[in-house]
C-alpha cells in the first residue's frame, strides 16, 4: 500500500493512501478528540470536536472526513482549537443530565473523558428537560434514554450502513432534532433485531442493555453472547446457528465439531442451557439451539470438516489408559490421541457409549448415533476393550501406563433406605434402564410407582409405558411448578399415560416378603436440605396415604460403583477427589472427570469436563495441553442483519413429534426433528448476538501516548 508522509505535532508520521487524518494520528498512537467517528463507521464530522489545523488551510477542519496528502503538516493543539471544540462540547453538555455518578456507565462514559480531557467541570452540564425524546422509550432488551444523546449519530450509522436494519433516524418535531424511529415506533414494532449494536457503539448512557441481560460473572467479551457464555463446552452456537440459517450445514457441522465429538447425540439429549440464557426469552421464545445442532448434523452430506479432524501430531511414545466409556472417557480419549498419545479405553460393560448407551432410553438417543460417532473416536487410532472391569485406578497406573484416566459415570444406584427396599421388584432406575437397555430379562409387576422426579424417574415411566406396563406413577417431592425434569418429558409422559403425583415425600414401603403391595407417602407443603444434605420436610399431618403397586423403583439418584480398593482418594458419595485445576488425584499421574468428580450431570458436562481432562493430561506428559481446533476456515463476518417484518413476533418452530399412541408401542425415536424450512426460519430467529463483539472498540484519551 502507499505511504504518505506527513508532521503531526512536529513528528514525523508515516501514513497511508487514503487514509484520513484522524485515522493516522490515532494509528501513530496522537489523540485527537473525537466522538461523533469510529473505527466502523463512516466518517460524518458532526461532533467538531476532532478539528485540525492545516498549514495553507485557511480555517480548522474535522480531521475524521479529511484525507492525508503528502507534506501536510498538521496541528492538533492550538488556542483557536481548544475554543472550537469548547463551544461543540458545550453545545453537547446543554442538555445533558448533570448525574454522571448515578449513570450506569459513570467511569466508562466517552463523553465523561472528553469532559476531562477538554477540562470541561460538571457544573457545565444542564437540566434541560427534552420532552419529544420520551416517545416510546420503553423497549426489550434496550434502555433507551434519549436525554442522555448527544446526537453523533453512531447508532444511527450502525444500524443502517453495518447492520443493514437501518430504524434509526434523525427525527424533527416542534423545532427539535432528536434519533428515534419511523413514526416513533417502539424498537419492536419498528422491526429491531435487537443485535445490540446500537448499545455497543453509544459513547454515553443513553442507549443500555437492560440490566440482568448478561451475566456478571464472566468476562464481558464471554458475558455478551450468553448461549455460549453458558454452553459448558464453549461451543460458538451464534456461528454455526448463523450457517444453519445460510443452508451451509457442513460448514455448522464443522464449527460445533470443535468443541463436541458427540453433535449428533447431544443434538437429541443435550439440556440446552444455552437456551434458557438466550435472549430471544426476553421478545418471545428462545432460539432452538438444540434442534438446530441436530438438524445440521442430519443433513450434512459433504463433510467438509473431517480432513482437518483426522489430523493427528506425532506420536509420543506415551501410553494413556482411560477407564469408562462414556461421554466423559471418550472425549478425553479422541483428544489424546489427537495429541499423539497412544490410548486405551477400558469398559466393564459389553457395549461402549456409557449412560448414553445403557442409561437414556432408546427413544429419546437412537443407538446407531452413538455407535457411530464413537466409530469416528476408533477411527482416530483409539482402542477399546469391552466387558473389561477395572479394580484398582493404581494398579494399571503400575502396570506400564504414562497416565490413567477414570472416568467411570455414576452406575450405582441409591435406593432410600427404609423397609422392604431390598425385596425383589425393587429397582434402582440405573437397574431398570441398564437391564432393557442390554435386553437382560427383568421382573415387572402391574403397577410400577416410580420414586424421584428428575428426567431419569421420567426415562424409567415411559421406558415401562413401551414395555406394556398400564398402570405408572411417578411420586416426587417437587410441586407441579418446579419439577426437576424438562418439561417436554413430563408434557409427553402424561400423554402416554403416566400419573404424576407431586409434593409427596415417600416414607415407607407397604407389603411382605414375598412381595411389594404399595408405596407409603406424606403430603409436603414445602421442603429443603440442611447443610449436612438432610432432607427436612414441612409435612402436612395426617396425609397419609398410599400409592398401590407391585414394583417400585428409585430413581433418587446414583454415584460411582468404586470403593477404597480403587487407589486413589475418594470424598462423599464415592466420588473421586481431584485437585480442581488440574483433575488430578492424590496419585501422581492418575486423573479423573465427568460423573466420577462431581456426581450425576449431563452429557454437554461429561463432554466439557473430558476436555478439560485431555488438556491437563496432554500437559502432564509433556504437550502444551492445546486441544483447541479450526475445522471451518472463518472467512468475513457478514455484519449485515436486514430489517424483517414482524422479526420480534416470529414464533419458535417446534420439531415434530411421535403420536402419542404411536410411540406407545416402541422404542422408535420420537422427537422427529425439523425439515429444512422450518430449520432455516428458526435460525433466522436468532438476534446474533456474537457480531457485537466484532464492533471495535473506541481507546480512550489516556490509552494514548501523546495527548
Amino acid at each position: 500500500m502507499q505511504k504518505v508522509n506527513i508532521t503531526i505535532n512536529d513528528m514525523k508520521v508515516e501514513a497511508k493512501a487514503g487514509q484520513t487524518v484522524l485515522q493516522a494520528a490515532l494509528d501513530a498512537d496522537i489523540y485527537i478528540p473525537h466522538l461523533c467517528a469510529h473505527p466502523d463507521l463512516t466518517p460524518q464530522g458532526g461532533c467538531k470536536l476532532c478539528v485540525v489545523e492545516i498549514n495553507g488551510v485557511e480555517s480548522a477542519v474535522t480531521s475524521c472526513t479529511t484525507e492525508v496528502e503528502e507534506g501536510m503538516v498538521i496541528r492538533t493543539k492550538t488556542d483557536n482549537l481548544s475554543r472550537i471544540r469548547g463551544v461543540a462540547l458545550e453545545l453537547m453538555l446543554a442538555s445533558h443530565p448533570g448525574d454522571c455518578t448515578s449513570c450506569p456507565v459513570y467511569l466508562n462514559c466517552e463523553l465523561q473523558a472528553m469532559m476531562q480531557y477538554l477540562g470541561v467541570a460538571h457544573s457545565r452540564l444542564r437540566r434541560i428537560e427534552k420532552k419529544n425524546i420520551r416517545i416510546n422509550s420503553k423497549n426489550p432488551l434496550i434502555v433507551r434514554e434519549m436525554e442522555r444523546c448527544i446526537q453523533c449519530g453512531r447508532c444511527i450509522r450502525v444500524c443502517s450502513d453495518i447492520r443493514e436494519v437501518g430504524i434509526l433516524k434523525y427525527n424533527q418535531k416542534d423545532g427539535e432534532i432528536y434519533v428515534g424511529t419511523e413514526n416513533d415506533l417502539p424498537f419492536r414494532e419498528a422491526d429491531c433485531r435487537f443485535c445490540g449494536a446500537c448499545i455497543e457503539i453509544c459513547p454515553t448512557g443513553a442507549l443500555r442493555d437492560v440490566e440482568g441481560t448478561f451475566s456478571k460473572d464472566s468476562p464481558r467479551e464471554i458475558a455478551l453472547t450468553p448461549c455460549r457464555d453458558t454452553c459448558p463446552a464453549g461451543t460458538d452456537i451464534p456461528k454455526y446457528v448463523r450457517l444453519v440459517g445460510e443452508g451451509k450445514y457442513s460448514e455448522a457441522v464443522g464449527i460445533i465439531r470443535e468443541k463436541l465429538p458427540f453433535p449428533l447425540s447431544l443434538g437429541y439429549v443435550c439440556n440446552h442451557t444455552c437456551e434458557t440464557a438466550c435472549k430471544r426469552s426476553k421478545l418471545n421464545s428462545p432460539v432452538g439451539i438444540r434442534s438446530l445442532k441436530r438438524f445440521a448434523v442430519e443433513n450434512d452430506l459433504d463433510g467438509i470438516w473431517k480432513d482437518k479432524a483426522m489430523k493427528k501430531q506425532a506420536p509420543t511414545g506415551k501410553k494413556v489408559a482411560v477407564i469408562g466409556a462414556g461421554p466423559a472417557g471418550l472425549t478425553s480419549a479422541l483428544y489424546l490421541a489427537k495429541k499423539g498419545h497412544a490410548v486405551t479405553v477400558y469398559e466393564k460393560l459389553p457395549v461402549v457409549g456409557g449412560m448414553m448407551t445403557v442409561g437414556i432410553p432408546e427413544y429419546r438417543l437412537p443407538r446407531e448415533v452413538v455407535k457411530a460417532e464413537v466409530a469416528f473416536i476408533e477411527n482416530m487410532g483409539v482402542e477399546i476393550v469391552t466387558d473389561k472391569k477395572i479394580d484398582s485406578a493404581l494398579e494399571l497406573k503400575n502396570s506400564g501406563y504414562d497416565a490413567v484416566l477414570i472416568a467411570v459415570g455414576t452406575h450405582k444406584g441409591r435406593k432410600l433406605s427404609m423397609n422392604l427396599s431390598d425385596q425383589k421388584q425393587v429397582y434402582t432406575a440405573l437397574e431398570f434402564l441398564a437391564s432393557t437397555s442390554l435386553k437382560k430379562e427383568i421382573t415387572l409387576g402391574n403397577k410400577i410407582a416410580i420414586i424421584g422426579g428428575g428426567n431419569v424417574a421420567f426415562d424409567c415411566a415411559r421406558t415401562a409405558v413401551r414395555l406394556g406396563i398400564k398402570n405408572i406413577t411417578v411420586i416426587c417431592l417437587e410441586p407441579k411448578d418446579a419439577m426437576l425434569a424438562d418439561e417436554e418429558e413430563v408434557i409427553q409422559a402424561q400423554e402416554e399415560g403416566v400419573i404424576i403425583k407431586n409434593s409427596k415425600s415417600t416414607i415407607g414401603l407397604e407389603g411382605s416378603e414375598s412381595g411389594i403391595t404399595g408405596v407409603k407417602h406424606i403430603d409436603v407443603n414445602n421442603f429443603s436440605f440442611g447443610p449436612d444434605g438432610q432432607l427436612q420436610l414441612d409435612a402436612v399431618e395426617g396425609s397419609e396415604s398410599i400409592t398401590e403397586a407391585d414394583t417400585v423403583i428409585f430413581a433418587a439418584g446414583q454415584m460411582p460403583d468404586l470403593d477404597e480398593n480403587f487407589g486413589v482418594e475418594l470424598n462423599r458419595g464415592n466420588r473421586v477427589a481431584v485437585n480442581p485445576e488440574t483433575l488430578e488425584t492424590d496419585k501422581t499421574g492418575i486423573f479423573a472427570a465427568g460423573d466420577a468428580i462431581y456426581g450425576t450431570k449431563v452429557v454437554i458436562e461429561a463432554v466439557a469436563s473430558g476436555r478439560k481432562a485431555a488438556s491437563e493430561i496432554d500437559k502432564y506428559l509433556g504437550g502444551d495441553g492445546n486441544i483447541s481446533e479450526e475445522l471451518v476456515s472463518r472467512s468475513v463476518m457478514d455484519k449485515k442483519l436486514g430489517k424483517i417484518a414482524g422479526f420480534s413476533e416470529q414464533k419458535r418452530e417446534e420439531t415434530e413429534v411421535l403420536e402419542a399412541q404411536s410411540r406407545k408401542c416402541s422404542f422408535s425415536k420420537v422427537d422427529l426433528g425439523l425439515d429444512e424450512n422450518k430449520a432455516c426460519r428458526e435460525a433466522g430467529r436468532c438476534l446474533q448476538c456474537d457480531l457485537r463483539i466484532d464492533l471495535r472498540k473506541v481507546k480512550f484519551w489516556a490509552d494514548y501516548k501523546y495527548k
